[in-house]
């Protein structure tokens, strides 16, 4: 299958995955957004992403496209590296301000793949898998993920490694957006640049999102801790 036995089909395959996933970091920075308003409002959608059925089910499709997209990313660069050697992910006009990110994709994916463990391991492990498994989790609630994102960022250590995971993130997009419209064939002269500034803007944002995230909570100044009268509160660090 050509999908698969290609390079083209390859490409394809990781373009349509990567596009598919950051249509899921948009949903869920816009759901990470409620938790800096409002304590009730996010453990609300918490609860209605806890281990139903169709939440399970939409878990498997994502962990599926994390790990095809993974795979393959992988097996592209080995591809490119003993076609060009040191020369990875070349396409034509490659803008100098993407030229590190493009050189630099595997090392890129390897810190995100890193920062994801760690984020599943503080989040995922401790809601959904506790509750599917009926583990105690530190919190006595797996539907409590304010709870969880208070106690995850009041420790110094983990707002500094999501910094670096986000930061990371942000040159992995703006490089693999426009790659991928490329790859769907959307590249011309005049649109190469269009996508550039649309995916660059577009994952600016959505890395922003994150970031507010982290700092409001690091620094306890989110509007949904002061409601709650828990302006600065943090939890021990690194419990």
């Amino acid at each position: 299958m050509w999908l698969i036995n290609s390079s083209i089909g390859r490409k394809v395959v990781m373009s349509v995955t990567g596009v598919a996933l950051i249509l899921f970091l948009t949903f869920h920075g816009c759901m990470n957004v409620v938790a800096l308003f409002s304590k009730d409002g996010y453990n609300m959608i918490c609860e209605l992403l806890g281990a139903n059925w169709y939440a399970v089910a939409a878990t498997l499709g994502l962990a599926a496209l994390a790990v095809i997209h993974i795979v393959y990313a992988f097996i592209l660069t080995m591809q490119n590296r003993r076609a060009r050697g040191g020369e990875r992910y070349a396409v034509t006009d490659k803008p100098s301000k993407v030229e590190w990110a493009s050189q630099n994709m595997l090392v890129l994916g390897l810190i995100i793949l890193l920062g994801l463990l760690l984020h599943l391991f503080n989040f995922w492990y401790n809601m959904m898998f506790a509750e599917l498994l009926h583990i105690a989790d530190p919190l006595g609630n797996p539907a409590d993920g304010f709870g969880y994102i208070v106690r995850t960022f009041s420790c110094p250590v983990f707002v500094v490694l999501y910094i670096i995971w986000l930061v990371a993130l942000w040159f992995h997009l703006t490089h693999g957006f426009w790659s991928a419209m490329q790859t769907f064939g959307w590249s011309g002269k005049t649109w190469f640049k269009r996508w550039k500034c649309i995916g660059n803007t577009y994952v600016t944002l959505l890395v922003l999102m994150f970031i507010a995230v982290v700092l409001a909570f690091a620094f306890g100044c989110a509007p949904s801790l002061c409601s709650g009268g828990e302006c600065g509160a943090a939890a021990a660090c690194c419990k």
